[in-house]
């Protein structure tokens, strides 16, 4: 039986990035990812730059990459009215498809066990973890991170709270040809039911991920007709829709999208990422706080091995405290947000007073992002 001072479950952003941050540090990691490197997610592939000091630091260099700098956000209402401004940090707009990959290699390289095998019960003696995978194969650690991402079995196997109720939210992902949509803008638009976001990523093309109610969607047969009849009724979907090309055979999707208030520790498992809280894709830094997450955490780990008088519990209320320190009130401000943009009513009053006091919005993107994170 294997063993690791650390299993990571799940290989995405939050994983990938714990993996590397901890085996720098000289602890032993074994990670768990089902999928093989290199594979697309949904996701609104824009990557606030307030991550990308602290990825530099562990020689996660994303220039190398290539990917477009983002400095400017267009937002419009189902009338097609649309409020610019500009985003005074930044981004990257990067596939998963490419930027996972890129740290995949990079954990392996700083010594991390990355193993493409599914867990499907993780157990707790007091003393050590035993996480089993769908193989039968047994592994054990000292602590394991949840890092699984939105919903999982190992959710219904904890008892989760959120998982036993349900969310009438879809999340669907595409790639598109588009030469005319500009390298520097990342744009969000309602539509009755949801919301879409548009951004080119390294790959020349244009991510369009979006977010539907379960009830706006149902009705129809497919996506093709959802996006025909519901996203082309805005002006700006349908100006871009009718001037792209999809790349993808088939959309990508997940159902069941919850953005429920999630625990961050269950039986002592230290979940990051969307396992530990999900942001609303509208305010565009979900992929920032699953990095930041990630080392948070680490960090929390650090402590522990590095200090003998701080016990686990002691670790895992440093981890809470400092995550809610940082990601809280952000969460809060999507979620107020995601209310007013889905009303039309409320829409439209808010976009009309932006217009007219255009320090509002910059105030807005403030409060839904973070600060450079260093080392």
């Amino acid at each position: 039986m294997k063993k690791a001072k650390v299993i990571i479950v799940g290989g995405g952003l939050a994983g990938l990035t714990a993996a590397i941050h901890l085996s720098i540090k000289g602890i032993k990691v074994i990670l768990f990812e089902k999928e093989v490197y290199p594979h697309h997610k949904v996701c609104g592939e824009y990557l606030s730059a307030e991550v990308l000091p602290y990825l530099k630091s562990m020689g996660a260099d994303l220039e190398s990459l290539e990917a477009p700098v983002i400095n400017k956000l267009a937002y419009s209402s189902n009338s097609g009215k649309i409020t610019t401004s500009d985003l005074a940090m930044g981004g990257l707009g990067i596939s998963r498809y490419n930027l996972d990959n890129y740290l995949y290699r990079k954990a392996l390289k700083t010594g991390c066990e990355i193993i493409q095998e599914s867990v499907e019960d993780i157990n707790y003696n007091g003393k050590e973890f035993i996480s089993t995978t769908i193989q039968g194969n047994e592994y054990r650690s000292e602590f394991v991170l949840g890092a699984y991402g939105k919903r999982s079995v190992l959710d219904k196997k904890l008892d989760r709270d959120f998982i036993n109720k349900s969310s009438g939210w879809l999340g669907l992902k595409s790639h598109y040809k588009n030469s005319d949509y500009p390298d520097d803008l990342v744009s969000l638009h309602n539509f009755k039911g949801g919301y879409c976001g548009l951004s080119r990523t390294e790959m020349n093309t244009i991510n369009v991920c979006y977010l539907a109610t379960y009830k706006s969607f149902k009705k129809y047969k497919n996506t093709e007709t959802y996006r025909e009849q519901v996203l082309m009724q805005n002006p700006n979907l349908k100006h871009f829709f009718d001037r792209s090309e999809n790349v993808f055979e088939k959309e990508l999707s997940i159902a069941q999208v919850s953005f429920r208030k999630k625990s961050l520790i269950e039986d002592h498992i230290i979940m990051i990422g969307d396992s530990a809280g999900l942001i609303h894709p509208l305010c565009g830094n979900g992929m920032a706080m699953a990095i930041h997450s990630a080392k948070l955490a680490s960090e929390s780990i650090e402590l522990f091995y590095s200090n003998h008088h701080v016990s686990i519990t002691d670790m895992e209320e440093h981890y809470k405290s400092n995550w809610k320190l940082h990601f809280a009130k952000r969460i809060k401000a999507g979620r107020i947000l995601q209310k007013i943009l889905l009303n039309d009513t409320l829409s439209g009053l808010s976009q009309s007073l932006i217009n007219q006091l255009p320090f509002i919005m910059p105030h807005i993107i403030k409060n839904t992002h973070g600060n450079t994170l260093h080392v």
